[in-house]
């Protein structure tokens, strides 16, 4: 069998995988889990790659990660490696990282500070905004730099939030709007005065869709988080129609002095793929830290109220993020096979914030460090189990799972769609 054989077989495989993916999730039963393939299966995993990962726009980190000239973080998008640098004139500009020349990545440590770009290779130099500086005279007098830029990748910002989109035309959608209802709810904090204060990695033994299932829902809270319930209450949202009146009240009395500081609040929802809404937390703490006390010691931005309770900001299909008054939380999750993903936090605190006199770092992870690693064990156990022939879809509950139907419709939609 030749290579070429291979290959067809391997096509003739994915477009048979496509069309089986195409029925399984027109004819899934919408309150229900997945069907097996859909968790588990490579191809069905290489389908989610192209047709959500390589299309749709993805949160990759906050801007204040490269304050300045040079700096510039990497994330990989499944094999498509992807490189973030500020330029002078203070743009955010995206790139894929390889070489116009052979190929090779050229920023190969996560995070760093450039004067331009050089790849490790064979020297071709490129600045911030991705023109081709330098590939040496073997190329040749006829060689023309100006056609050999690096590739760049669609890169927009709001409210400190920097994503990006693979695709060579993203997708039409309310996208711009959100971007613009975040800088407008980001505004009391001022990210660009924050900066990183601590970050973990965890790579959990499950599909990405069953990591973002887990945050969607607070069903398994009570028998799993300790840690976190000292200070979360357990409402998805303002909408939640879980929620009884005694929160309904407390909530209105919160939102009375957040409005009277000009702190935004009330629930915006962009279909199932944005969504964010102020909740407060517990009576009597103020951050999710261990006791619910302060995480530091300097307030973000212009807030002066320390009970400002969390700021739940979703975006599908890989990030939820906690703002709170003195720090906040993003988490990113990104696949790296059928059954494995990366789900990286990160806790931001005002940028002139003194390590171990305004914040410890310890103090500032407990929380979620702990909560991260009950969700992977769960996640893990829920992989386990569906890899079972004896697995078949189960249903969710209207009311304390609607987030997770929530999702799984924006997912199947979204698949459906971007595969016709």
């Amino acid at each position: 069998m030749t290579q070429n054989d291979l290959l067809n077989i391997t096509y003739s495989s994915l477009d048979q995988a496509r069309e089986e993916m195409s029925g399984l999730l027109k004819e899934r039963r919408r309150d229900y889990s997945l069907p097996r393939p859909l968790y588990n299966d490579p191809h069905m995993f290489r389908i989610d790659m192209e047709e959500i990962f390589q299309k749709e726009w993805l949160f990759v980190g906050m801007t204040s990660e490269i304050p300045t000239k040079g700096d510039y973080v990497t994330v990989e998008i499944g094999q498509n490696p992807v490189l973030i640098v500020r330029a002078a004139d203070g743009s955010i500009n995206a790139f894929h990282n390889t070489c116009r020349h052979r190929g090779s990545r050229i920023c190969n440590k996560h995070r760093g500070k450039v004067a331009n770009l050089v790849c490790p290779y064979h020297q071709w130099t490129y600045d911030p905004k991705g023109n081709l500086l330098f590939a040496g005279t073997e190329m040749g007098d006829e060689f023309d730099m100006k056609k050999h830029g690096l590739k760049t990748a669609h890169c927009k910002t709001g409210g400190g939030f920097i994503f990006i989109c693979l695709a060579e035309q993203p997708p039409e959608s309310d996208f711009d709007e959100f971007l613009q209802t975040l800088d407008t709810y980001m505004e009391p904090y001022d990210v660009e005065n924050t900066k990183l204060a601590v970050e973990s990695n965890i790579r959990e033994q499950a599909n990405w869709k069953l990591v973002i299932e887990n945050n969607r829902e607070c069903y398994h809270c009570n028998g799993s988080h300790p840690e976190l319930l000292n200070t979360l209450l357990e409402w998805d949202d303002t909408n939640d129609p879980r929620a009884p009146q005694d929160f309904l009240d407390y909530y209105a009395s919160q939102a009375a002095a957040w409005d009277a500081e000009g702190i935004p609040h009330e629930h915006c929802s962009f279909g199932n793929r944005n969504r964010i809404v102020r909740m407060p937390l517990k009576q009597g703490t103020q951050v999710m830290t261990i006791d619910g006390n302060e995480g530091c010691s300097k307030l973000l931005g212009r807030i002066q109220n320390r009970n400002l309770g969390s700021m739940r900001i979703l975006h599908l299909p890989n990030s939820w993020n906690h703002m709170q008054s003195d720090h906040f939380i993003v988490f990113r999750v990104l696949p790296i096979s059928a059954q494995e993903s990366l789900v990286t936090t990160k806790w931001f605190v005002h940028k002139d914030a003194k390590e171990g006199v305004d914040y410890d770092p310890e103090r500032l992870r407990q929380v979620w460090d702990a909560t991260n690693d009950q969700d992977r064990v769960l996640a893990e156990e829920n992989q386990r189990g569906i890899n079972s022939v004896g697995y078949q879809s189960g249903p969710y509950s209207k009311t304390f799972e609607f987030g997770v139907i929530n999702f799984l419709d924006w997912y199947g939609d979204t698949v459906i769609d971007n595969l016709k």
